[in-house]
């Protein structure tokens, strides 16, 4: 819209032909680069939410084999697994909320101290055979992974897309907008195309914000997997 202002208050040599065409060659560089950032904030921001997903599902995996060896280590084990299940539970409670509208909360001391509480019942537990000592071990190998994934989806979590990026994406997409509307007719079905086009672009980059935070807005991890998980525990 201020592009096809700039239209009817600039002098005629202005609009000339010649002009045109530098104005041309010049958005063709600022639309190429812009094309190029656009694909690269995209790709890095798909590349975190998908890396992240994996750790997500990863640790659903691992919660489901300390159970499973915990289980088999003997009826001694109980009320670790139990404690299990009630972390998982929480887990589930604070970082995919009832309430979609509420923030995810990633960074739960409780549940950290907790963790660590219950990985150190497993280091005291006292085998009879060869064969306990081996799922104690494995049991122990497991928490430790727990409890290494859980910095890397804290860390992870983090945005991926630098916000200088941004600022500078929508920056040239406003010049480019821009000169379009200098040499378009004023009409509605112009106004009408700048529109949709905008809107297009705009939700390009809305899509690209939702997935540079992965556990909060309308695109999220999915936490099916740890759900999975914790309907399993104990069974």
């Amino acid at each position: 819209m201020v592009g096809i202002w700039l239209r009817a208050v600039l002098p005629e040599h202005h609009l000339s032909n010649e002009t045109k065409d530098t104005v041309k060659i010049g958005i063709g560089l600022i639309a190429t680069m812009t094309a190029l950032i656009l694909g690269l904030v995209t790709a890095s921001a798909k590349s975190a939410f998908d890396s992240l997903d994996t750790e997500v599902r990863h640790t659903a995996a691992e919660i489901l084999a300390l159970d499973r060896t915990l289980a088999r280590y003997g009826p001694e084990t109980r009320e670790i697994r139990e404690d299990l299940s009630q972390i998982v539970r929480k887990r589930l409670e604070m970082i995919w909320p009832e309430k979609s509208l509420q923030a995810a909360k990633l960074d739960q001391p409780e549940i950290i101290r907790g963790s660590e509480k219950l990985f150190g019942h497993i280091r005291d537990l006292s085998p009879q055979n060869a064969e306990q000592h081996w799922l104690q071990s494995r049991a122990e190998d497991l928490g430790e992974n727990l409890l290494d994934a859980r910095w890397v989806i804290l860390s992870d979590a983090g945005r991926s897309v630098p916000v200088p990026f941004l600022v500078v994406l929508v920056f040239w997409l406003t010049i480019t907008f821009a000169s379009f509307g200098m040499f378009a007719p004023r009409n509605a079905t112009v106004i009408a195309v700048f529109l949709v086009c905008a809107l297009s672009v705009g939700a390009a980059i809305f899509l690209i914000l939702e997935m540079d935070g992965p556990f909060d807005g309308l695109i999220r991890i999915s936490p099916d997997a740890l759900r999975f998980a914790y309907s399993q525990i104990n069974q």
